[in-house]
Formats: C-alpha cells, structure tokens, sequence
C-alpha cells in the first residue's frame, strides 16, 4: 500500500496509537470470518471510538483511495469482512453500548457492536422482545445482522432484520455523516435509504447508530422435535403445516448427519437417534396464552402423523427446550469441526423444499461430493454444507464449483435465489449472475458508483468478476 507511513500517522492521530494495529498476529486474526477456511489479512487494523472517528477514517481512506473493508464480530460466512484487497480494517468493537432502551415508543437505539443477545436480553428486562436471533446470537454484532439483513430461527413468524430497522446512522464512503430515515414507524417521505443499506454488506456505507422497533415480550412457548424416516417427507410436512393454519414461531430441518454431528461437538446433550431416522424438524410455538398453544401443537402433531414418523419428543423443562436450541444452534460449530467445507445459503418457497433437497443430493452424487443439510425450513431456507473430506484438492477447486453453481440454478428455477440471510460477500459474487440479468446487475453497480465512486468501503464483494 503506497504512503503506507503517512497514512499510519494520520489514523493514530485520530484514534490514538493504542488502536492502530500493523503487527501479523492482529492482521491475520481480523483477515478472516467463519467463511471456509479464508484468510486475507489487511495492511492496517483501526479500532475507533465513535462516528466521528470513524468519519475521519473514511475521508482519508477516500482521499488516498485505500480499500476499507468494516468488520464487526467477524461471524459471517460469506466473506463479507474479508480484506480482499488488503487496506484497511475498521473494526466497530468500540462501538457497543445500548444507548437507550425506549419503552414509551417500544424502541432501541443502538450502537453496532452490540453483541445479538446482549441486546435481545437487554430489552427482555424491560418487558421487551428483539426477535431476530440467528444461529451465531451469541457472538454476532447487531451491526453485521444490518449488514447481511440477518434472519435466524424466528424469522418464520416474526421477520427477518430490515423488518425491525427504522433508521440508520450511516457514516458514507465520502466521510460525510447521515441519517437515512425518522425514527417512527411509518415513512413515505422519498426513497427508503434505510432498507438499502441493510443488506448491503458494508459497501455503501458504515452503520454507527441503529434504531430498531421492538415487540411486546412473549410470556409462553411449546417446543417439539420429531424424527422422520425419509428427509423429504420432513421437508414435505413444512408446507402442510402451515396449510393447517398454523405459523409456529420456528421451524427448523435437520438431516441426520446434522444431528449426529452436533450431538458429538456439543457437549451436555443426549437425543435418542434412531439409525433409520433420516431427518428431524424441530418446531417450537409461542403466545401468552397456553391453551391456545397446547391446541396449536396438536394439531401440528396431527399433520405429522401424516408421514412416516417416531415418536414426537416435547420438551418439558427450560433446560431440555435449551439442550435442543444448543444442539440446533451447534451443527454449523460441528460441520467446520469435522471438515473442510462450503456453506451455501439457499432459499425458495417453502413448498419446494423437498424438490431443492432431493435435487442437491443427486448434484452432490454427480460431482462426487457429500452435503449436510439443515436450516430454516419454516421460511424455506436451506444451509447446504458441501464436505471436502477426502476429495483431491482439484476436485474441490475445479468440480465442486460446478456442482454449486447446478444447486443455484436449481434453486432459482425453484423461484428461489441465492442467498436468504448469510449474504453474496465474496464466495457467492461469481453466481450472481444465476439470479439477476445484465441489467438488474447494472442497476445494483450503478448504485454503489453513486455511493462510492472510487469504490474504496468493501470492494470485491457482490458483484461479479468481470470476465465471469
């Protein structure tokens, strides 16, 4: 990076000698997320103090046109905070106090680091509900759901991040400081800038303040797994039970390998797995009012009864609905324990999940590589995790490429797309054309121009390369 030294000076002189960071160990911890095995360290790690910090930051990166790749809790998995070009890494760690939790008006005002569950538990003191919990709540900056428009087991019935966010503070590529909307609950008043930057990977700009509605807490809920004997009758029992007139508040698919996986990483955990059962679904109800909840879990027992299953496990305790979520919440940790692998993140209509199940398997069969498959069946969202194990380092690199690309196409021709909450980043930009025409593709540039001209806030990410 040219004019390395000046450019080092004048960062600390606004943040300080103590957060300005060049040496190996730091630079390769923040070159990478949970995305595979990926790492591409940045020149300089940043950690400023607040917006204004950051702002400065910004104006120099523009200035001198040096990449400036955000970071937050580093949990993706769509190397969405992968310094690709290396530069700069701002990291928002600093940045994570609760401002204030407003009960008059049921909201939030946030800084970005805010830990997922910190938050959600924070207002739960005040009588509260922040549904959005994606698998990784535990570790994920609420800034990065922003960035990837996170999703997570509830989205189902209650939503997935955009649908929580009513205005942003946004530090733009430009070092200009904005606010993209009112903190109210209806907006007509020109175009939504708010919902533009959520989902758009840190390539627009960099969120520092958050302001999210929020919910009246949820005082009861019904937990269920049940085992089945074929994996596409679990992916059939879905839609059915949704037809029934049931929304439960999550709904989640696991395969048998995701199961065992989990139940061996996960300690404190025991679930009776037959060998002849293929997948489960874990369903979990909720409401303030527990008769009706008992009546909604019949019923879904009911529908399932359709198809070919064992006996329905109901967690009695808070310590087995824990156990269960643990385990869910686990097989992600479980798969990257056990191998080297690529995670696509598919949605499509939840109806035809089992078509998008059955056909990735017989994709993996052609290409000669394993899946392990789970996720958000109840929005039709499916995690495939395709398994290196034994494959030469050429089939990896040269076949299953192949392979993702025919699941992608399956899944668009399913009138689905490519990603439903984990984002393109860096690792999905070469498929984008499976989903999106020249001109959809021209649009979505012509945007990030306006916003970023000298394209320096997370380049690589998103679009695709262009000899693809």
């Amino acid at each position: 990076m040219n004019n390395l030294a000046h450019i080092l000076s004048e960062i600390k002189k606004i943040v300080g000698e103590n957060y300005v960071f060049t040496d190996q160990e730091t630079l390769n911890n923040y070159g990478h997320d949970e995305t595979e095995d990926l790492t591409f360290p940045p020149h300089i790690v940043v950690k400023p103090a607040n917006t204004f910090e950051i702002a400065e930051i910004i104006k120099l990166a523009n200035e001198f046109k040096i990449p400036t790749t955000p970071i937050g809790g580093k949990t993706g998995l769509s190397g969405g905070a992968l310094s690709v070009y290396g530069g700069i890494a701002l990291s928002t760690e600093r940045l994570n106090k609760i401002i204030d939790i407003d009960e008059k008006n049921v909201q939030v005002i946030t800084e970005p680091a805010v830990i997922t569950q910190i938050l959600r538990e924070a207002v739960a003191d005040k009588g509260l509900f922040y549904p959005v919990d994606p698998s990784s709540l535990g570790s994920c900056f609420i800034g990065g759901n922003i960035a990837e428009n996170s999703g997570g087991a509830r989205a189902v019935k209650y939503g997935v991040t955009k649908d929580y966010v009513l205005n942003l503070e946004v530090v733009l590529p430009n070092g200009e400081i904005i606010w993209t909307g009112a903190n109210t609950l209806k907006n007509a008043t020109g175009y939504n800038l708010t919902q533009l930057m959520v989902g758009s990977e840190g390539t627009l700009g960099i969120v520092t303040k958050i302001v999210l509605k929020l919910l009246p807490k949820v005082n009861h809920n019904i937990l269920m797994l049940v085992p089945f004997y074929k994996a596409e009758q679990a992916c059939e029992a879905v839609s059915e039970i949704f037809k029934a007139g049931i929304t439960p508040s999550a709904l989640e698919f696991m395969e048998r390998d995701a199961i065992d996986w989990s139940l061996r990483y996960v300690e404190g955990i025991s679930v009776a797995v037959k060998p002849n059962h293929q997948a489960h679904l874990l369903i979990e109800v909720d409401g303030n009012y527990l008769g009706i909840l008992m009546q909604e879990a019949e019923k879904i027992v009911s529908v399932v009864e359709q198809f070919e299953i064992d006996e329905v496990l109901f967690a009695d305790t808070e310590d087995q609905k824990n156990a269960l979520w643990k385990m869910r919440r686990g097989v992600a940790e479980a798969v990257k324990a056990n191998s080297v692998y690529k995670e696509e993140d598919t949605v499509v209509p939840r109806y035809e999940l089992p078509k998008l199940l059955k056909g990735i398997k017989q994709i993996g069969e052609k290409y000669g590589f394993k899946s392990v498959c789970y996720g958000h069946a109840g929005d039709g969202n499916l995690h495939v995790n395709i398994i290196k194990a034994n494959l030469s380092e050429e089939q990896w690199q040269k076949e299953v490429p192949k392979g993702i690309r025919e699941i992608f196409e399956l899944t668009v021709s399913l009138k689905g797309t490519l990603s439903g909450e984990h984002g393109i980043g860096w690792v999905q930009k070469n498929y984008m054309d499976i989903a999106f025409s020249k001109t959809h593709l021209e649009l979505m540039e012509g945007i990030k121009r306006i916003f970023d001209p000298n394209n320096i806030l997370n380049p690589g990410k998103i679009f695709p390369d262009e000899d693809i």
